[in-house]
């Protein structure tokens, strides 16, 4: 390990590693209420639930992204973290944020607004964790080297903290609220994280195919541009039917379908970059998990994002299960494949190892990646159904849901896949092979962590 602060984000890691077996056994138990809907319905009913499944993919995909930043800068900056001190008070109030938002869940204690239901005081708390976390990351920069990879990365860093700000604002009037509630919800996934997902696999691929730094910054550059001029107007897509004026739905039908360009941009990248690469990395498990997430990203958030964009079409299909397939696989391949693939690239430096159970972790890549993508084109099948029935011949809600029960026990059964191949990654990355336990495992990588 060349700079020793890095391994501030193996505490990091560890936190959203547990997060995330956490987020996925909440969706797992969501899945089977769909199936069974009694289910702790007086206990712990379904939106509740969901609040766990939503909540604990947004900290442990933030948490994953903090982990990442301070793992990186230093190589990039060529410099030791500010204050690892600052780190760890950052961690210890976005952890107590998070369990005090979990009990207030449990007990009925949170604010009516999706994905924003945190109470008052943990959204304060986290805003003090950012201001922590910007001074640590910004200083540690402005002293070091500067490099297109991290100036990208504190934009969209800097762009989460910002547009966090319009969760404190809560209007009375639900069309005003809808109006700022989007520009977190929206900007940050289809905007400012896409920076950070740029930069992070930017990060990935210098490291491991040795491409000069001077093409992929090229690249780099170009994707945050479309990013920046696709997510920001594209927000429009949301203000449909939400009582704006109706120049948003010609604004938000072209420059949403426009989003698929950075997402393909990103695509091309990678490829380009493993095809052009200098050097064979011993580390192919974070290498899959990089090209993985390019490739799932593009049709999760552009394929099935522009399959219902377009206000003709959204006038139909918003809210319903078509939604929700973008929704999983857009989340699942652009920052669930990015936050594994740093992670897997990570751990073996952190923990000082040659990257191990590599077979077990690909698998888990391939069970992952193929159940959230069967998941995808069932709830696309559902959405299409719930679709006809509901909002072209005039069905009831519940009647069209009681029809939709097979499909429901497919997203299940994808769902327990999704589990199983999530185990396997936990394993993989936490777990060392019995020989380097006892000192007989295999030599530490000839690449190291400055190359």
């Amino acid at each position: 390990m060349k700079y020793q602060t890095q391994r501030v984000a193996l505490a990091y890691f560890a936190v959203a590693l547990a997060l995330f077996a956490i987020q996925v056994t909440a969706g797992l138990l969501a899945g089977w209420i769909y199936v069974v809907p009694d289910t702790l319905s007086v206990l712990l009913p379904f939106n509740i639930v969901r609040m766990l499944h939503t909540n604990a993919l947004i900290v442990w995909l933030l948490l994953g992204f903090f982990g990442a930043a301070y793992y990186l800068i230093p190589e990039e900056s060529e410099t030791e973290i500010y204050s690892t001190r600052l780190a760890y008070l950052q961690l210890v109030i976005l952890v107590v944020g998070t369990l005090g938002a979990v009990v207030g869940y449990l007990f009925r204690i949170h604010e009516g607004r999706e994905f924003l239901e945190q109470p008052l005081w943990v959204k304060l708390g986290i805003v003090v964790a950012a201001l922590i976390f910007l001074f640590n990351v910004t200083v540690t920069v402005l002293k070091g080297r500067k490099t297109a990879i991290t100036n990208v990365l504190l934009l969209g860093l800097w762009g989460i903290a910002v547009f966090f700000l319009f969760a404190l604002y809560n209007p009375d009037n639900l069309g005003v609220d809808k109006l700022y509630w989007w520009y977190v919800v929206h900007i940050w996934v289809e905007g400012v994280w896409e920076l950070v997902m740029a930069a992070i696999l930017a990060f990935l691929m210098l490291k491991m195919t040795g491409v000069d730094r001077e093409v992929i910054e090229k690249w780099l550059y170009a994707i945050v541009a479309l990013s920046l001029f696709t997510g920001l107007l594209g927000t429009g897509h949301h203000y449909y039917w939400i009582g704006a004026p109706g120049y948003w739905q010609w604004v938000g039908s072209i420059f949403s379908s426009l989003e698929i360009l950075p997402f393909f941009a990103m695509v091309l990248f990678t490829f380009a970059m493993v095809w052009k690469r200098r050097r064979e990395h011993p580390n192919n498990a974070a290498l899959l998990w990089s090209l993985g997430c390019a490739v799932l990203a593009f049709f999760g958030g552009g394929i099935w994002g522009f399959m219902h964009t377009l206000h003709g079409v959204n006038y139909y299909t918003h809210g319903t299960q078509v939604t929700a397939a973008h929704g999983h696989l857009a989340f699942f391949g652009a920052y669930v494949c990015l936050n594994l693939a740093i992670i897997t690239y990570a751990m073996p430096h952190l923990l000082d190892r040659a990257p191990y159970n590599q077979v077990l972790n690909m698998i888990s890549f391939w069970i992952m990646a193929g159940a959230m993508s069967f998941m995808t084109f069932t709830l696309t099948f559902a959405g299409v159904v719930q679709v006809h029935l509901q909002r072209v011949l005039g069905q009831g809600f519940m009647e069209v849901q009681d029809q939709l029960a097979l499909f429901y026990q497919m997203r299940f059964g994808s769902g327990v896949a999704v589990a199983i191949g999530a185990i396997l990654f936990l394993y993989s990355v936490l777990v060392p092979r019995r020989a380097e336990v006892i000192g007989r495992g295999p030599a530490a990588p000839t690449v190291t962590p400055a190359e």
